[in-house]
């Protein structure tokens, strides 16, 4: 049973992967959005119970690609295609075509995800954008053009030339070679972790600032962070 905990917080994060794209298809973002959460916290357990525990496996390394799969690629691909359709429903002509643009961000986080498991590099840092920072970028563009007042702000991110570029922009960065901040650490120095102890106050002070609405800017952050820190060649 020991050895089992870790899968079983897997299938947790895909089982709320799955009930989030239920919610979804029905427009529920709200709901969607806290079967996210429930998926990044299950995603964050199975490492770290496999940790604790000592219990690596590989079928748990794959069963965690599969999950992943689904929770942080199908999932926000879904709700980018929902986007698009309400973005037909603005004064903006769409091409009926062109929603299934969003169908990029599950095709390209299922190489991200296949090239991670080979890749030996992606240790003290990420090679690509991980999928869960992805998945969680999308969902804030859907929360705030939810929860925004400003119907200028909204008509911008559901005009379809912002959600095509999201959809490629994001689905290029899951697989472009570009190393990115983990918040892995060998030691406390700030020497050796100035990127990763600037990215976490950067959050707080984001909440502080602007509270939920900070999500949309924590992924932005992420980048920047990681162009300016970049790590040195030997560690990638």
């Amino acid at each position: 049973m020991k050895s089992f905990l870790p899968n079983l917080l897997t299938l947790s994060n895909l089982a709320a992967g799955l009930l989030g794209i239920l919610s979804v298809l029905k427009g529920d973002f709200s709901t969607a959005a806290v079967f996210l959460a429930i998926a990044l916290l299950c995603d964050f357990l199975d490492g770290f119970v496999a940790r604790l525990l000592k219990v690596h496996s590989e079928l748990g390394k794959q069963l965690d690609s599969l999950a992943d799969m689904v929770t942080f690629g199908v999932l926000p691909g879904f709700v980018l295609f929902k986007l698009f359709g309400s973005a037909q429903l603005t004064a903006e002509p769409v091409p009926g075509w062109l929603a299934y643009v969003a169908f990029l961000i599950p095709i390209f986080s299922a190489l991200r995800l296949a090239k991670f498991n080979i890749d030996t590099r992606q240790g003290d840092h990420f090679i690509g954008l991980p999928t869960p920072a992805n998945a969680l970028f999308i969902f804030s563009v859907a929360w705030l053009i939810e929860h925004t007042e400003n119907q200028d702000l909204r008509i911008l991110l559901l005009h379809p030339f912002f959600l095509t570029f999201i959809s490629v922009v994001f689905s290029l960065l899951l697989v472009a070679e570009l190393p990115l901040i983990a918040l892995k650490f060998k030691n406390y120095r700030w020497r050796d972790n100035n990127g990763r102890f600037l990215l976490i106050l950067g959050v707080i002070l984001l909440f502080v600032l602007f509270k939920l609405r900070a999500l949309a800017f924590v992924i932005p952050l992420y980048l920047i962070l990681s162009l300016i820190f970049k790590p040195n060649s030997n560690e990638i």
